[in-house]
């Protein structure tokens, strides 16, 4: 028996020019896996083949868990304090084997390795296919529809296939077996029993690479794309910086009459372009993304992340444009909430913003409205600006001598360490399973207990729109975080 082992170990390795261990393996598994067959539980088998004379040994096997864990396959684990009462040194994660009688080798056997074997070539061969054809470092992939199933499409690009699913195509897009179509490698998934690679033609790193291709200044490192955004097939921005002062990066990426842009447009179903200065100022990046519209100011709010921009009537439904798309674009460009409004919006916006202003200086720093209007009107809207800027600045006010100065940011601290502590207050009144809770801050925790939000069940009681009002986040976070709060009623 163990000479015929030998043989057939031999015999295959020959045939199918592999390595003789990879063959010795393949019989190992075959073996076991039909030993397994005698058994109506799930067990562990291990053969054990000795590659000098053919002789193999059969083990039923058994994984060392920790005690805790408790056995969740009985027919496969052992508790690790019943392992120690066998072998006194044994971890978890080690083996106990037992002996077992081997299974005669015979032609069964011999079929059943042939066939592990031929599996295991052809996972060789595919995987590398697959390391070759990543090897090359090439993003965009080139190839043919081969044919289309329930999943997309599938490219084929020389020995490799890909898989193109239906929502990362190009909206309207009507391709056909045998057209040759360009994608970006979008991920591998080594494991999926179809084509490894994912494709896409809607995301923004596609349209970035075929600018890469077009226009041989970035390759030299002359130009570069800091990002871009796309409605696909419609519209898409991207935004471009030159490190030479001698070139136009605009210019550069349209290329002469409009060659290297067209060139991009007919590859992504004649989607516009609209392609962009990037700037380190990110208010004068987002007046560029906006682009073609004109705009008339704009206001940065560091805290929400968010401007307000002001367009003139004329203006306005070009920078909003069709749905909304221009915005939208620009905002998912730039990384920036943007609000579009007109300058009597702005103004209402402004005076509610300075009636709220104006009475928290009343309030908290015991002033009449002149004082109050005084500091609005010299660029002062919170007490912590009262309070810290640096006092050259306050003493430049012609209205306030030294005096009223040092007396105002007196009053500003003061209120300021009272607020703290109501605030440190109020967050002790919030339940720990509240406090928590992953992605809320001391701010909003404090901003919900102003609101009666106590307890998670609070939080997860709370409308979308509810929790917009109240702590000034976007909706998307307000979703999220909503969900996340009742994660546990939906785990119990």
């Amino acid at each position: 028996m163990s000479r015929e082992v030998l043989m057939l170990a031999e015999a295959l390795a020959r045939e199918k020019n592999v390595d003789r261990e990879i063959v010795f393996e393949a019989l190992e598994l075959a073996l076991a896996s039909a030993t397994k067959k005698r058994y109506s539980e799930d067990v562990d088998i291990r053969v054990s083949i000795d590659r000098d004379s053919g002789e193999y040994e059969t083990f039923r096997r058994w994984l060392v868990v920790p005690d805790e864990a408790g056995l969740q396959e009985p027919d496969k684990e052992i508790l690790q304090f019943e392992a120690k009462e066998q072998i006194s040194d044994i971890e978890v994660g080690d083996f106990i084997e037992e002996q077992t009688e081997s299974l005669a080798f015979g032609r069964i056997g011999a079929q059943a390795a042939k066939q592990v074997i031929l599996q295991r070539i052809r996972d060789a061969e595919r995987e590398q296919i697959l390391n070759d054809y990543l090897e090359r470092g090439e993003k965009i992939m080139t190839g043919t529809v081969k044919r289309a199933d329930k999943n997309g499409l599938i490219v084929e690009s020389g020995r490799v296939e890909a898989l193109l699913r239906r929502d990362q195509m190009i909206p309207k897009e009507n391709l056909r077996s045998g057209d040759r179509v360009r994608a970006y490698i979008l991920k591998v998934d080594r494991e999926a029993r179809g084509p490894q690679i994912e494709l896409s033609r809607t995301c923004p790193d596609f349209l970035i690479k075929l600018f890469e291709n077009e226009v041989p200044e970035i390759e030299q490192r002359l130009l570069e794309i800091k990002g871009a955004a796309r409605d696909p097939g419609v519209r898409a921005k991207i935004a471009v910086v030159t490190h030479d002062k001698r070139i136009d990066p605009i210019g550069t990426c349209v290329g002469v009459r409009g060659t290297r842009v067209t060139a991009v447009r007919n590859e992504v179903a004649g989607e516009a372009v609209d392609i962009v200065l990037w700037s380190e100022d990110p208010a004068q990046f987002v007046i560029g993304a906006l682009a073609p519209a004109q705009v008339s100011s704009i206001v940065v709010d560091e805290e929400r992340h968010a401007m307000d921009v002001v367009v003139d009537e004329e203006n306005l439904a070009i920078a909003i444009g069709r749905s909304g798309q221009n915005v939208r674009l620009a905002s998912e460009l730039t990384g920036w909430q943007i609000n579009i409004m007109t300058p009597e919006e702005s103004a209402e916006k402004s005076e509610k913003e300075s009636v709220v202003v104006r009475q928290l200086f009343m309030d908290k720093l015991d002033v009449d409205q002149e004082v109050a209007d005084i500091l609005i009107e010299e660029g002062f809207n919170s007490l912590e600006e009262v309070a810290y800027v640096p006092l050259s600045e306050m003493l430049e006010i012609e209205a306030f001598d030294e005096d009223t100065v040092n007396e105002l940011r007196t009053r500003a601290r003061d209120s300021l360490l009272t607020m703290e502590l109501a605030k440190e207050e109020r967050i002790e009144e919030v339940s720990q399973d509240l406090r928590s809770l992953e992605g809320l801050s001391t701010g909003l925790i404090a901003k919900l207990a102003e609101n009666q939000v106590h307890t998670r069940d609070d939080l997860a009681g709370l409308a979308v729109d509810e929790l917009v009002e109240i702590t000034g986040m976007d909706e998307t976070a307000a979703k999220t975080l909503i969900m996340k709060a009742r994660e546990h009623w939906f785990n119990a």
